[in-house]
């Protein structure tokens, strides 16, 4: 028997409006293969930073499990071991509800510090599960995480724009 929906009672999501986020995060973790000519590989994580996005701009669009398939999907996309993006990502997670607990009003600036933490902290525990100590990778990953942390408003406003915001825009 269906419930009959009062008159102020929210929509109920439709199905594109559930999947888009997750969708939006996997072609992030996609672009990574796109071909690109480079001596030195600098290329942000955009999955995370689409994921951290979600996260931050509308924190009821992705559930709390969601970084386990999502982080999945990048591991067997990015080449990087299996269940790195899985833990990192999802204790993003943990971190973004921790600091949403204590903390009642967030503004932009805030997100932009929290996204900042939480791209260093993937990046660079990610560098040292993927690759051995004396490898010489740290100025491209200080590099990496610099150009990730500046390109995380961008992707912020994508994802305002992909759930169709307009107060918010």
């Amino acid at each position: 028997m269906s419930q009959v929906r009062g008159p102020f009672d929210e929509a109920p999501d439709s199905t594109a409006t559930r999947l888009l986020p997750a969708i939006s995060v996997m072609i992030g973790s996609a672009l990574t293969l796109w071909p690109i000519i480079a001596t030195v590989q600098i290329l942000p994580p955009f999955g995370l930073l689409m994921l951290l996005g979600w996260r931050l701009t509308r924190n009821e669009s992705l559930r709390v499990w969601a970084p386990l398939p999502l982080g999945l999907f990048d591991d067997l996309i990015s080449g990087q071991p299996l269940g790195s993006a899985m833990v990192l990502w999802t204790l993003c997670f943990f971190m973004i509800d921790l600091i949403d607990q204590r903390v009642v009003y967030r503004d932009f600036w805030q997100d932009w510090l929290i996204a900042g933490g939480a791209i260093g902290f993937c990046l660079i525990l990610g560098r040292l599960v993927a690759s051995p100590l004396a490898a010489h990778v740290d100025t491209v990953l200080l590099l990496q995480v610099a150009i990730s942390v500046l390109l995380f408003p961008l992707a912020a406003r994508l994802c305002v724009l992909l759930a169709g915001d307009e107060e918010d825009a």
